[in-house]
């Protein structure tokens, strides 16, 4: 006879009472039904469950020991550098006021995550770490700060995880903000995105900067109606992505320019070069005589001269078709992107992806202060999802990744010693030393070896009977397979003096 499975206890109330019904008394009809409920309503939890995918969101992702590990290392990079030219670390929470954030991005305030009224304030995860940054200053009265922050932050964009692009990801940002002499602050930005790329060894990059002012100098004496350059901006930054045919396309059809205002614009957006454009810019009959796009021509000039002296100039490309659509920026722009190497000589060199951008945003702090009081500010962004991709996937081809920092591990090739090894490896942690032991009073040594291989440990700290006569620590070499003793009073030093050579 096969045996059924287990019944719920609403499945026997329903037999009970209709038992009791067809049999007994006929007032047992609204426990009947009353049971029968309660049985639909399980049989409907239950099909759901059944029906339920186990996932994570759309546009998000879980991440491994192994992808941590990776992670850790671009973040440690990043920070590094920050650090490295005196930038101070902040922290914002991960969703602002909605009114904080709307009307701050242009076309792509719409890609903001909304949540629900909560204890009757309207909120939104943050969009990005650059309006919370100004909101900061606003608050806490700063006129001067130099500052990093690494945090999420949300989109409601469509996905596409082959190019790194997700809903939720992790932003790197850094920021100067006060009053200073033109385009020093700028210089150092771009120079710090040239250290990050060039630490990071991603391969060929190229930083393309051009300036607000003159892409709405170059949209006025090309004769766009005041209330299109937002969206006609938005269209040139699609540039990179589209061919120029389909942006002419979305300007004249979309958006209504005219065939001619449009063919103007082209003329200019399909230019780049260094400071030599610049310098014929200024020159321009049209675009000389806009007192915008003057402004912006002289300060990418003063910027040049600046990039030069930091020695980074030839990894600059002025770049006319830069447009940067959020509507805060108001002075320098720019973008890192990574270009893939010719296959065949002769061929241009390819981007394959934005991995950094900023700019210029004197105007945004004042928007949160109550007095309208302007705290001039740059800054950029490190791009930190598509560059773990591309490290994720070499690392994974050249070697294996040790997703632990463990320094060595305490061993030992006999039985009964767990004590010992536990007075051992608190010496060494007390010590600041990275280790670890198998939780077994008795393991194997080989298997405590294979350990080692397979979550890359460097080194193995021994301790035996023979070495606790010897007063003596034998320290193995996993990769050499080399054992040496140390006195148990320099094991520390050793293994300290040798991990600073590694």
């Amino acid at each position: 006879m096969q045996r059924l499975g287990p019944w719920s206890r609403e499945a026997w109330t329903v037999l009970a009472l209709h038992l009791l019904r067809s049999s007994r008394s006929p007032n047992t009809g609204g426990l009947f039904f009353f049971a029968e409920a309660r049985m639909k309503t399980q049989l409907e939890l239950n099909k759901e469950k059944s029906s339920f995918v186990i996932k994570t969101p759309k546009g998000t992702r879980d991440l491994s020991p192994q992808q941590m590990a990776i992670r850790e290392k671009i973040l440690n990079a990043v920070i590094n550098c920050f650090k490295c030219h005196g930038a101070k670390g902040i922290d914002t929470p991960v969703f602002e006021l909605k009114e904080i954030l709307t009307e701050k991005y242009g076309e792509e305030s719409r890609l903001i995550y909304e949540l629900k009224d909560q204890g009757g304030e309207l909120l939104a995860l943050r969009y990005d770490l650059t309006v919370p940054f100004a909101r900061y200053l606003a608050m806490n009265k700063i006129k001067k700060m130099k500052r990093y922050h690494v945090g999420k932050v949300w989109r409601r964009e469509s996905p596409s995880i082959i190019q790194g692009r997700y809903r939720e990801f992790c932003q790197c940002d850094f920021d100067i903000a006060g009053q200073f002499d033109p385009m020093i602050p700028d210089a150092e930005c771009l120079k710090i995105i040239h250290e990050i790329l060039s630490t990071l060894q991603l391969g060929d990059f190229l930083i393309k900067v051009n300036d607000r002012r003159v892409v709405d100098g170059m949209f006025a004496v090309c004769g766009v109606p005041d209330n299109k350059f937002r969206f006609i901006c938005a269209s040139v930054d699609k540039l990179g992505k589209m061919s120029w045919k389909d942006v002419r396309q979305e300007m004249t059809g979309k958006i209504g320019l005219t065939p001619d205002v449009a063919d103007q614009i082209g003329d200019y957006i399909q230019q780049c070069g260094g400071v030599s454009l610049v310098e014929q810019l200024l020159q321009d009959p049209k675009l000389s005589q806009n007192k915008q796009a003057l402004e912006g021509l002289k300060d990418l000039k003063l910027l040049f001269e600046y990039l030069t002296l930091f020695g980074i100039a030839e990894k600059i490309s002025f770049d006319l078709s830069l447009a940067r659509g959020l509507d805060y920026y108001t002075g320098v722009i720019y973008e890192a992107v990574l270009l893939q190497s010719p296959t065949q000589q002769g061929e241009e060199a390819l981007g394959v992806g934005s991995v950094a951008a900023g700019g210029r945003y004197d105007g945004l702090v004042g928007m949160f202060d109550p007095k309208g009081r302007k705290v001039p500010c740059v800054g950029l962004s490190i791009g930190v999802e598509r560059i773990f991709s591309i490290v994720e996937q070499r690392m994974e081809a050249t070697k294996k990744i040790q997703t632990t920092e463990t320094q060595v591990l305490v061993a030992t090739a006999q039985k009964n010693f767990l004590r010992e090894r536990m007075k051992l490896i608190a010496e060494l942690w007390d010590a600041g030393i990275r280790a670890e032991m198998l939780y077994k009073k008795n393991p194997s040594f080989l298997t405590q070896l294979h350990y080692c291989e397979e979550t890359g440990i460097p080194l193995v700290a021994i301790i035996g009977e023979q070495e606790l006569k010897d007063g003596v620590i034998k320290l193995r070499s996993v990769a050499s397979r080399k054992e040496v003793d140390i006195k148990r009073e320099d094991i520390v030093t050793e293994i300290q003096r040798r991990m600073s050579e590694s």
